[in-house]
């Protein structure tokens, strides 16, 4: 019966503390607690891992590496594929991965932007914000296809990525639109400043953990309507290890509306660390995977602050 299936889905299977917390685990993390797990890893290679120790998790969040425009100095990186179909297979194969340890009624959220192809060779300008960007010669500046890769052409990866996930059996559930309020303004003259990237909801059955009460809207007559899916939340600028830092104003529906009691929030391209940040603040536990030692230090320093800051609020009461 449908109501049956509905309801179950407001209950989901938690992993024990068992699992979680097992020496097999624990052995391999970069960092280990009761509420966190950061592994140093391949994220696929992660992903089997879990797999095989039977974790878990109820909701994943995360910001892979957007195609070309980073060059994190990690062999075996993804974002720097020659074709953007390579990408996009990368990224397709490991959300299958994350998949197999994602509940039956979990929830996959995947922020990710566009770009266009350049065509024109290595960047040569002297211009400070372009040469952030810019680090030698990227994948959409070589010559192109002719087909997906042609010059001041926008690749649509967001919506080629979408429907390579559905064409994997993935249910889309929403394309949220993140909406910058003050974006860095791009240098063109052509065409129209980009000031928003796509949140995708994604999930593995039509029945599915989702409670709007925590981030909901209010009406007069006290019920509670889901929330938008346009959400205006202004980018991070930081100085931090990780450049392209993830903002908490943009996990906080994700993580509260489909993670449950105790559950687990997994990112599998943990980058700056902010989704399990979140998780470990409100009450959730969490699993992060990247491949760059560095971002997993970060990580690890900031859940660490995280901890100290509890016990020293523990001590005040």
């Amino acid at each position: 019966m449908p109501t049956t299936k509905a309801n179950a889905a407001m209950h989901p299977i938690v992993v024990s503390e068992e699992i979680f917390s097992s020496p097999q685990l624990r052995q391999k993390a970069f960092y280990a607690d009761d509420t966190a797990l950061v592994f140093n890893m391949d994220v696929r290679e992660a992903l089997q891992l879990l797999t095989d120790h039977g974790m878990v998790v109820n909701c994943v969040v995360t910001s892979p590496p957007f195609y070309g425009q980073r060059d994190y100095g990690v062999d075996g990186q993804i974002g720097l594929e020659e074709h953007p179909s390579e990408f996009i297979e990368n990224l397709r194969q490991s959300f299958d991965m994350c998949g197999s340890v994602l509940a039956d009624n979990g929830s996959l959220w995947v922020n990710i932007g566009d770009t266009y192809w350049s065509g024109k060779g290595e960047h040569r300008s002297g211009e400070a914000k372009q040469s952030a960007r810019r680090f030698g010669k990227r994948p959409q500046d070589n010559k192109g296809d002719g087909k997906w890769c042609v010059p001041k052409q926008l690749l649509l990866i967001p919506h080629r990525f979408a429907i390579a996930m559905q064409d994997s059996d993935w249910i889309v559930r929403n394309d949220n639109v993140w909406i910058k309020p003050n974006p860095i303004p791009d240098q063109v003259r052509d065409r129209c400043s980009i000031s928003h990237e796509y949140v995708f909801h994604l999930v593995k059955q039509r029945w599915y953990y989702f409670d709007k009460n925590l981030v909901g809207r209010q009406t007069d007559t006290g019920s509670v309507l889901p929330p938008l899916d346009t959400w205006d939340v202004a980018p991070v600028r930081s100085k931090a290890v990780h450049r392209a830092r993830f903002s908490e104003g943009l996990v906080r529906i994700p993580i509260l509306t489909t993670t449950p009691p105790r559950g687990v929030v997994l990112d599998p391209f943990a980058g700056s660390g902010t989704s399990l940040l979140y998780a470990r603040k409100h009450g959730f536990r969490c699993i992060g995977i990247d491949i760059n030692r560095d971002f997993c230090e970060e990580i690890v320093n900031q859940l660490l602050a995280v901890v100290e800051e509890e016990k020293q609020e523990d001590e005040a009461d």
